[in-house]
């Protein structure tokens, strides 16, 4: 049995939001979530991160299967994300005041004690349980290569000054490639899907901090105050899915 929250915040600097979510239960034994934090433009971000949730909402919605096999799973998300890629990029294509208008995405179906995660950009998806935080997307960025090929420590990386470029983000191209993993989903965990405006102002130990101590929409409001309380710089997203077993 699963319960699903989330929690999307402006923040205290920008004016509007472009960060986007919807989440929700399939069945007894699986539920769905998409987080999108969209750029471009006067307002393309806005409607980047929007029109990409929604068609992927739309896909999932319409798609699901009790029983399918994790093959299919996997097709159902990158059908959803190719569906939506599509249309923002038509869009953007259609209307000079879009133009190379793009979002980040992170879309997640846990079914059949399983988690299958696709993601392009710099939000993130997090596994918690048993006591333990373990981030379950690298993020497309610059500032990531960099770490990778050990120019850049971690920590200088957070306050890095082109920390906010990303390297892969939906609705830019014609196509759009994606990072998809599948790992066994353990019981009673938890699975955060967060936006950089969450893991730009906190510590994955914070977050972890808050975990043990709350659950369900109060811990996304605990993390969204947690952000807020470092500066809350950018919009602030973050959507909570729980295993509910005992």
């Amino acid at each position: 049995m699963f319960k699903v929250f989330s929690q999307s915040d402006v923040g205290l600097v920008r004016k509007s939001n472009e960060d986007a979510c919807q989440c929700g239960i399939l069945s007894e034994s699986a539920a769905w979530a998409v987080v999108c934090d969209g750029m471009g433009g006067a307002n393309g971000g806005n409607v980047a991160s929007n029109i990409a949730v929604k068609k992927i909402s739309e896909t999932i919605l319409a798609g699901y299967r009790e029983g399918m096999d994790s093959a299919a799973v996997e097709q159902l998300i990158a059908s959803a994300i190719a569906t939506a890629n599509e249309a923002v990029h038509s869009m953007a294509g259609n209307d000079i005041s879009l133009t190379g208008m793009g979002t980040t995405v992170v879309t997640a179906i846990v079914c059949d004690s399983m988690i299958h995660v696709a993601h392009a950009g710099d939000s993130r998806a997090y596994l918690i349980s048993g006591g333990e935080i373990h981030r379950l997307t690298t993020d497309h960025s610059m500032v990531q290569e960099m770490v990778e090929k050990g120019d850049l420590t971690e920590q200088e990386a957070r306050n890095h000054p082109q920390k906010n470029i990303i390297t892969r983000a939906l609705g830019v191209e014609a196509s759009i490639r994606i990072d998809y993993s599948e790992i066994h989903a353990p019981k009673g965990f938890s699975l955060l899907i967060c936006t950089d405006g969450l893991t730009n102002y906190a510590e994955e130990s914070q977050i972890l901090s808050l975990a043990k101590e709350f659950s369900g929409r109060e811990l996304t409001e605990k993390l969204v105050a947690l952000a807020k309380s470092a500066g809350g710089g950018d919009n602030i997203t973050v959507v909570v899915l729980e295993d509910q077993a005992i």
